[in-house]
């Protein structure tokens, strides 16, 4: 337990009215909402990340696995723990222009994600999708990418509907790691 925790909450000048809720800060959000990370433009070259991490090492990107056409990556603002995301290699934004084998692998790559998400955490369900174009609600539609987002039974609870914040009890980098290791070989 850190040392300058206690029991009482503690009055913050400057963060609002007090109103008896102890605050979870979450400023790691803040880039996303600022569109830390997003391309410039549609092309590859353009500052796409989805272009850029396969240059990383698995560690570095939080890459948990790759395959010829594909690879899988954590979410760096995830939903929920665990929540990952399948990208082709090739800088592609509609799913109809995948060609046979990307959207084989990336099927594939679907249920070694579901697996590994079972295996490391015991899921008990999962959301898994995409969003095509910015209107669907893409935060870089230039790269096609499919979410697999892990669900656990009551894993609902007031903080998202009323402090607008999820709690999550894993760091990304042991995520990745804990999954790397389930992923079916």
């Amino acid at each position: 337990m850190l040392h300058s925790m206690t029991n009482e909450p503690e009055q913050q000048i400057g963060v609002g009215t007090p109103d008896a809720f102890q605050r979870l800060w979450t400023p790691h959000r803040m880039a996303y909402i600022q569109g830390e990370n997003k391309p410039s433009g549609p092309e590859a070259g353009d500052g796409c990340p989805f272009c850029d991490l396969p240059g990383k090492s698995d560690e570095d990107g939080l890459i948990i696995a790759r395959g010829s056409a594909v690879y899988a990556v954590l979410n760096l603002y995830p939903y929920n723990g665990g929540h990952l995301m399948v990208v082709p290699f090739r800088h592609i934004a509609d799913y109809t222009d995948l060609d046979e084998a990307e959207t084989a692998e990336l099927a594939l790559f679907t249920k070694h994600a579901m697996t590994a998400l079972r295996a490391a955490s015991g899921a008990h369900g999962f959301n898994i999708g995409m969003n095509q174009g910015v209107e669907a609600g893409a935060g870089i539609a230039a790269h096609l990418h499919q979410h697999i987002v892990p669900r656990w039974g009551g894993d609902t609870n007031f903080m998202p509907v009323v402090g607008h914040t999820k709690v999550l009890p894993q760091l990304l980098a042991d995520t990745r790691a804990m999954l790397a290791a389930a992923w079916p070989a």
